[in-house]
């Protein structure tokens, strides 16, 4: 044997240790495929942003002229209802100060269907268990001639935008 040369092995290799060399590198190959999905899949789930912005606050409802004089038209995707008094315009929540629920317009006022709560036309406790009024909000006339209602500004019932 020359000097210099390392022998590694002096077994020579069977056709059983190839088999087995490629099944393990096969099974080792499949765990880094494997790990590397998992990783992928798990970094795409955190880089969608888990926050729900919910819909904006401040939103137009359109103009006066949809809301002929003495009606309530209830916005359930807003939850409130505008209500008109002929030159007079108003939006009332429709969030049942209770437990949230969506309450319904009524004959005597707003009705929540879900408790029992009962509202006069302005919005206030006539009977069942919510413990306050429902909310007004302040509506405005925006530049466009749409009416604009804002859910950050609460206002005094009874208060009405003049026409």
């Amino acid at each position: 044997m020359p000097m210099g040369k390392n022998i590694i092995s002096t077994k020579p290799t069977t056709t059983e240790d190839t088999n087995r060399r490629k099944f393990l590198l096969w099974l080792s190959s499949l765990g880094l495929f494997g790990s590397a999905v998992i990783s992928v899949v798990s970094n795409l789930v955190f880089i969608k942003p888990r926050a729900t912005y919910g819909q904006p606050n401040r939103f137009s409802v359109g103009k006066p002229d949809d809301y002929p004089p003495g009606t309530r038209i209830a916005l359930d995707n807003h939850r409130i209802c505008i209500v008109r008094e002929e030159n007079k315009i108003a939006a009332v929540s429709t969030t049942c100060t209770h437990l949230g629920c969506i309450v319904g317009l009524s004959e005597t006022g707003f009705a929540c269907p879900c408790h029992g709560s009962r509202f006069d036309q302005d919005g206030n406790v006539t009977g069942g268990p919510a413990p306050k009024p429902l909310a007004w909000y302040k509506i405005n006339l925006a530049p466009n001639g749409e009416l604009e209602v804002d859910k950050d500004a609460e206002i005094n019932a009874g208060t009405y935008l003049n026409l």
